[in-house]
């Protein structure tokens, strides 16, 4: 954790576990897919700790039997997302917090944009039904670019299009990719613990630079160094 925190002139976010709350919504297309298959459907406190991991945490959790890359795996796969397709948004809201830190950050008139792994085709018709997202300056996907995160490009273009140093941007996350991908671009890395966290993952030992209970918390921090 730095000693002293960048000044912040813009913002970038993850999408899922970071400002939408979509657990429900994945676990409604895998718990489809598992009666389907005769299995036991999950519980909101088995999925919900993975839902950041999106289609293969969900099915890795469902199907933990069936290797991932196996034809087997990718026919599920596109099942499984199908099925989420359908139902994008009947359980997504924001989270709490998330309205009040965007309406904030466009008073301040400080650029904030979306990073996340998320695909296009899944990503554009669910941020339609969120009003609040609109003023977002840039949109970073999971296949925007040949790579994701934890890689570190998908962050670095997205600076590239606030046209913002990447030393002065703030990276919220919820999973360890998102700190590793703002580490490695030279960015703030703020931890979302409000967010899809498995405590098996060891959350306690990601490099971090700041990390916070609630998304108010973050205005709080940024009108400290602004």
């Amino acid at each position: 954790m730095r000693a002293e925190l960048a000044h912040p002139q813009g913002v970038l976010f993850d999408l899922d576990g970071t400002l939408l709350d979509t657990a429900d919504d994945l676990a409604c297309a895998l718990n489809r897919l598992l009666g389907e298959h005769g299995r036991a459907t999950k519980s909101r406190q088995q999925y919900r700790p993975i839902a950041s991991h999106g289609a293969m945490g969900m099915l890795k959790l469902g199907f933990p039997d069936i290797a991932f890359g196996t034809s087997a795996f990718e026919v599920l796969r596109k099942r499984f997302l199908s099925y989420y397709a359908e139902q994008l948004c009947e359980h997504t809201c924001l989270f709490d917090g998330i309205s009040e830190l965007i309406q904030t950050l466009n008073t301040l008139h400080m650029p904030w944009g979306i990073v996340t792994n998320k695909p296009t085709h899944l990503t554009l018709p669910l941020l339609t039904q969120f009003p609040e997202l609109d003023t977002t300056s840039t949109l970073v996907c999971g296949d925007t670019l040949p790579v994701r995160k934890p890689h570190p490009e998908p962050l670095l273009l997205a600076a590239s299009e606030l046209s913002i140093p990447a030393s002065h941007l703030w990276y919220l996350g919820d999973a360890e990719r998102d700190m590793q991908a703002a580490q490695a671009a030279g960015m703030t890395a703020v931890l979302a613990e409000y967010g899809y966290i498995c405590q098996s993952e060891r959350p306690e030992h990601w490099l971090t630079d700041l990390r916070i209970l609630h998304p108010t918390a973050l205005l709080t921090a940024i009108k400290h160094k602004i």
